[in-house]
């Protein structure tokens, strides 16, 4: 089971990120439960949902595919991140890794955990509406400034994956 809980967002103006409360879980086991940057790793995780995403912590700000999705509360990568490797298996299902990053580009796997594709899509895109929600107030001019465009693009794959989806488990249920 994914759990991915974030909760009291809050607009640091000065460093022109968004932090949060962090909760995720996967089949039971606690993997992050801190306050953390938001926004810098947004992109890269609602992409998640819809392919395969192989982090770089150390990767510039415009490869922003290659980001940790959760990253230290300065919205800093290099400061402190949570990696995962995101794989698509085809069945349904994705694989996430937490991994440990080094700056010689090598990684060391530490976790992995088969979790329903569908479900995290639909996490993921409740996530990434109440993101566009809370910043549509802002004046908000992040380090990467397509940050919102990027998020309402992979929000717009993200509910067109889950009508098709739901169309095809209707298919599935509907007699001829």
């Amino acid at each position: 089971m994914f759990e991915l809980k974030v909760g009291r967002m809050s607009f640091d103006k000065g460093l022109q990120i968004i932090q949060a409360d962090v909760r995720l879980s996967i089949d039971g086991e606690l993997l992050i439960e801190e306050p953390l940057c938001l926004d810098v790793g947004l992109p890269a995780l609602l992409l998640s949902g819809l392919e395969s995403t192989e982090p770089n912590r150390f990767a510039s700000a415009r490869e922003w595919k290659r980001m940790p999705f959760f990253v230290c509360g300065c919205g800093d990568p290099e400061c402190r991140a949570h990696s995962f490797r995101v794989n698509h298996l085809g069945n349904g299902t994705a694989e996430w890794t937490l991994l440990e990053e080094s700056q010689d580009g090598t990684s060391r796997e530490q976790e992995s955990f088969v979790v329903a594709a569908a479900q995290c899509r639909e996490q993921l895109l409740e996530l990434g509406e109440r993101f566009l929600a809370y910043t549509s107030e802002l004046d908000y001019r992040p380090y990467f400034p397509d940050t919102l465009p990027v998020v309402r693009e992979l929000v717009e794959r993200l509910k067109s994956a889950e009508d098709c989806r739901k169309m095809e488990a209707w298919a599935e249920h509907t007699p001829e």
